[in-house]
């Protein structure tokens, strides 16, 4: 079973090569307030003076110490530059001064020390980067410890504010490892109850089956006063045990004591002051039990940090897959990026790519939210009469019939009204493609591959190609959506067989019967209608007021005109060409119009020459009448425009809110599909262009080769745990 820790020391190397702690490999985590030994304990495992020493705080970096037991034969070490050959009995190496040998523990000290200035300053800031280091010799037992800075209260020099939680969040990261030994180190002269190394142990292990307590500094305790009760554990028991030892004083350091004579001192104390106990305690204990307790650790710990090895060398397998192999053909290569990326793009619109976004709409289904809920509800939030003032009809209505008064209704106004009100569908058509357009060219980040993340100037050609057909298609688009509202303009069809139908004459009698009953009311009384009984007919006041009715242009009633056996027409205000109109859309209820609102501005009539004619007798003539109320044969034709124009508009409106998108598909989307991948061969595979499309990235090609190290180390590391299974050891 001392083959164990090798393992660990070996496993540990793999990874350091690689820069990676993604395994947690059990190690000894040794935790202690400031001052409170932990160096001390350190340097008495080792046997030699190797950390620096001062007032305050010191270990302000976690070191890594990897002590690793050499047979005392084994002598011979190759220097840096390979070619001197050093002889030592023991000797150091850092990781981050590569195969540099250090035979003299003073420069080990001193390197330390400027490492540790190096990255956390030279006044009292710390820093979570670690330094590892080697130490190679027969005196040592193979361990694996790491010294992390000693818990403090106050900051000093350099370091923040928050200080204490720093520390306290940089050991809880080191000894929340399920597979460290956790060394609570505590010092003698000091109310154990009151440790702050074994409160932070008991937090992360509360069962304490890792946790270890060392009480140092035994020599300094009050006199007549002695740590009997701490060591058997009889203040506060610690599972795997409690270990006391006697540090050297600060004298004993000045004067360069040498550290076998102080254990050699301390095994003598320990004889004297817990002759009972002495066997239980000291430093050469402390070493033994901490070897012993590693090994059982790396025994338990063994088979899940194979599983756990194996499930990492899978996923660094597939990210490795997923950055690509080297690039041997690169014709074949490009070929293949582009037919992938043209497939992916069309399978997007189409809905049936592989990654479905969850998160957003995108692609086809966006285009279809813009085609029939954005376009949609924007033309049906557009009013057929909006913009259009009861002023401009009647204006366009008198305009239309010049010197003359009309008999019915001119076309001309409504066809020059109702095709103001068609071109408000124009602006919206167009906003439309605007989107689509948009939205086409926001596919071009959905469809990204890891090919063209790999080969990032083939990825920005790819896009500049897509852009510029896109952008070519715009105009076509455009073009045909303004000739779709171009040609509703171009004729208006009133044989329509959705406009002017029997609804819209319908509600022009009935508005006539409301006129005429107003109108019978005012003029005749109740009583004068009756009708004789005899004839069945209505007496001559009735007929009276039928005549009076038609020569001021209002239908009787149903009753009226079948009793007067006269054959009523609609009206004589309704033109022929609505009257011969037929079909079943229904038509809108239009708001009536009431006042007139206030004249707008005046135009000058032609002046008489004085000259000529003498004064000029005529006053300026309005356009319109001054602030009145319609007379009631101009209601009825503002209403007969109002209503002829809402079912002509929703005519038109239905037509372009289905040809719009129809075109949109056509012209731009389909287009785009069935041309992407020959517009992207024809611009991007050229033979004098393949090199420097397919020119790696050094983001990626650093990625692949730290996955590839990566990928190495952990198949080293199941190797050679593989081994160690093998064998048998436990």
């Amino acid at each position: 079973m001392e083959a164990l820790i090798p393992v660990i020391n070996k496993l540990q190397d793999v990874f350091n090569t690689v820069g990676s702690d993604v395994i947690q490999l059990p190690q000894i985590v040794v935790v202690g307030t400031q001052s409170s030994g932990k160096s001390s304990v350190l340097e008495n495992l080792v046997g030699r003076d190797f950390l620096p020493r001062g007032s305050g705080i010191v270990t302000r970096r976690p070191l890594v110490l990897q002590m690793i037991h050499i047979d005392p034969d084994d002598k011979k070490t190759i220097g840096a530059d390979g070619e001197d050959e050093i002889q030592a009995d023991e000797w150091g190496r850092f990781l981050h001064t590569k195969s540099k040998i250090y035979t003299d523990f003073d420069e080990i000290r001193d390197e330390i020390q400027n490492e540790t200035d190096r990255m956390a300053g030279s006044n009292k800031g710390i820093c979570q980067d670690a330094i590892n280091l080697k130490i190679f010799s027969p005196k040592v037992l193979n361990l694996t410890l790491v010294d992390l800075p000693g818990l403090t209260k106050v900051a000093v020099g350099d370091q923040p504010e928050d200080i204490e939680i720093q520390i306290r969040d940089m050991i809880l990261q080191y000894i929340s490892n399920p597979n460290s030994i956790i060394l609570a180190v505590t010092a003698a002269n000091t109310d154990m109850a009151t440790s702050e190394a074994l409160k932070l142990a008991k937090e992360v292990d509360p069962d304490g089956r890792r946790t270890l307590a060392v009480i140092t500094k035994l020599d300094l305790m009050d006199a007549g006063t002695d740590a009997v009760d701490i060591l058997c554990g009889r203040v506060i028991p610690v599972k795997l045990g409690i270990i006391g030892v006697v540090n050297r004083s600060q004298m004993d350091i000045n004067q360069k004591k040498q550290i076998s004579d102080a254990i050699r001192d301390e095994a003598g104390y320990l004889q004297r002051k817990y002759p009972a106990l002495a066997n239980r305690n000291g430093t050469q204990y402390l070493a033994k039990t901490l070897n012993r307790l590693l090994m059982h650790h790396i025994r338990d710990c063994l088979p899940e940090l194979k599983t756990r090895v194996n499930v990492m060398s899978s996923q660094f397998q597939q990210l490795l897959a997923s950055f690509g192999e080297p690039v041997d053909d690169k014709s074949q290569t490009l070929l293949q990026i582009i037919t992938k990326f043209a497939a992916s793009y069309c399978a997007t619109i189409e809905g049936t790519a592989r990654n479905i976004e969850t998160s957003e709409l995108c692609g086809g289904a966006r285009i279809c939210y813009i085609f029939h809920e954005t376009f949609g509800r924007t033309l049906d939030g557009i009013d057929p009469l909006g913009g259009l003032r009861t002023i401009d009809i009647l204006t366009a209505i008198r305009n239309a019939t010049g010197p003359r008064p009309a008999l019915f209704v001119p076309e001309v106004s409504f066809e020059l009204l109702v095709k103001r009100q068609i071109r408000r569908l124009e602006e919206p058509s167009l906003r439309c493609v605007e989107l689509v357009h948009e939205e086409m060219q926001r596919i071009i980040q959905h469809c990204g591959t890891q090919e063209m993340l790999r080969f990032p100037l083939l990825h920005d050609h790819v896009v500049d190609v897509v852009t510029a057909l896109l952008r070519n298609r715009l105009p076509t688009t455009n073009s045909m959506v303004e000739n779709l509202v171009g040609i509703e303009l171009a004729y208006i069809n009133t044989k329509h067989p959705d406009f002017a139908d029997a609804s819209l004459v319908n509600a022009l009698v009935d508005y006539q019967e409301r006129e005429l009953k107003k109108k019978k009311n005012e003029l005749v009384p109740a009583s004068a209608l009756a009708v004789d009984p005899q004839t069945n007919k209505v007496d001559k006041v009735t007929k009276a007021v039928s005549q009076l009715a038609a020569t001021d242009g209002i239908t009787a009633p149903k009753d009226l005109r079948e009793s007067s056996g006269s054959a009523s027409t609609v009206g004589s205000w309704v033109p022929t060409w609505v009257r011969g109109s037929s079909g079943a859309a229904k038509v809108a209820t239009a708001d009536g119009a009431g006042v007139v609102p206030a004249t707008p501005p005046q135009t000058q009539s032609p002046k008489v020459d004085k000259k000529n004619h003498g004064l000029n007798l005529l006053p300026d003539v309005p356009d319109v009448p001054l602030n009145r109320k319609l007379s009631s044969r101009e209601q009825r034709d503002v209403d007969v425009i109002k209503r002829l124009i809402m079912s002509y508009f929703l005519i038109v409106r239905k037509n372009i809110q289905d040809s719009v998108p129809k075109a949109i598909m056509h012209f731009l989307v389909n287009f785009v599909q069935d041309n992407l991948q020959s517009e992207l061969v024809g611009k991007l595979y050229k033979q004098e262009a393949i090199e420097t499309l397919l020119k790696e990235s050094e983001h990626m090609s650093q990625r692949r080769k730290d996955a590839q190290e990566m990928l190495q180390a952990l198949q080293k590391a199941s190797h050679i745990i593989s081994e160690i299974r093998e064998t048998h050891v436990w």
